[in-house]
């Protein structure tokens, strides 16, 4: 399967549910986690990382993911560990894993491990009947920490870089129309059909939310997929007037369309955050590390990064070690 596709696997209950979401992740593609890989094994060593031990960094097997990893991993093999990448296809196999101290650190969406270890305490239902997370980050990543620790997992802080669905539309539509927010779409009373996932009629974080909590009215699902180009092109013709997509998608403005802001917050805080081993990757030393990435860290900067690895082909060390260098948090 295609990054896209592995991205959006990873929204749990956006637009997949639960159960849904289970069967697209156990079928998309991408490197095990090899038996008896441990701490030092992978793809690469810090030159002079044996300083303060070793530590292995879990990547899912998507652009995004990948790049987050080297952000990571270059970040604490500069503070001096030793850090290796393993590449893991989905979190149903890399979550245990950390829990277990065979990856000691793992890039995060807050509600999407909040969810998952939800329905792995509370049963598989509790993402749908009693969730935990919601729009506000600060209240979603609270909720994490309470699920979490009890399995020995640190959740360290959380920034302003977001990965969820997203609507957007033409520029000329949002500018005839006066458009800015979901709330001015919903106001306006225009009819609009979606280009999306055929999911996105009966999901409650597109179609039936957005008649709900903005009053929009949706004629209809064009059933095209999340974010593809087929999508976003039948808005670009007209065909249809919105397209569900996701907030690091980087490619909206080559087609000429805007991101109209989810200003009552329907969508989950899915911010970027790290996860950690408690016992192997607990320490404050290396909350300090990974904190300077995530105060910087920002949607549109993880936007670009990923559309210099899916358009440009860089390779995601290159273009995280050049993030790193131009925000001056690289020593070296």
């Amino acid at each position: 399967m295609g990054d896209l596709v592995n991205r959006v696997s990873r929204i749990a209950g956006a637009v997949l549910g639960t159960a849904a979401l289970t069967v697209a992740l156990a079928a998309c593609g991408g490197d095990s986690l090899e038996q008896g890989k441990g701490k030092g094994s992978g793809d690469s060593e810090g030159a002079d990382g044996a300083e303060k031990g070793s530590l292995v960094v879990g990547a899912a097997a998507f652009t995004e993911a990948k790049v987050l990893a080297e952000l990571y991993a270059q970040t604490l093999r500069d503070a001096g560990y030793s850090v290796s990448i393993t590449t893991v296809k989905n979190r149903e196999l890399y979550e245990p894993s950390l829990e277990k101290g065979e990856i000691d650190v793992v890039p995060e969406y807050a509600a999407t491990i909040a969810e998952f270890l939800n329905a792995k305490v509370n049963g598989p239902k509790a993402p749908e009947e009693k969730p935990v997370a919601s729009g506000d980050a600060t209240a979603t990543v609270e909720a994490l920490r309470k699920l979490a620790e009890p399995r020995g997992l640190k959740v360290l802080a959380v920034g302003g870089a977001v990965d969820q669905n997203a609507f957007a539309v033409t520029k000329e539509f949002a500018e005839k129309n006066k458009l800015k927010t979901l709330s001015d779409l919903g106001a306006a009373k225009l009819k609009v059909k979606i280009a999306a996932g055929d999911e996105c009629a009966v999901r409650p974080f597109c179609a039936p939310g957005l008649k709900k909590t903005y009053g929009i009215d949706v004629t209809g699902i064009d059933p095209k997929g999340v974010g593809t180009p087929q999508a976003k092109q039948a808005v670009k013709d007209g065909v249809d007037q919105l397209v569900l997509t996701t907030t690091t998608d980087a490619t909206i403005d080559s087609y000429g369309l805007v991101f109209l802001e989810d200003d009552k917050k329907l969508q989950n805080a899915d911010n970027v955050l790290p996860v950690v081993n408690a016992k192997d990757a607990g320490s404050p030393e290396i909350a300090a590390a990974l904190d300077k990435i995530t105060k910087v860290l920002t949607t549109a900067d993880l936007a670009e990064l990923n559309r210099k690895v899916d358009a440009e082909r860089a390779k995601p060390e290159d273009v995280a070690k050049t993030y790193l260098e131009t925000k001056g948090l690289l020593k070296k």
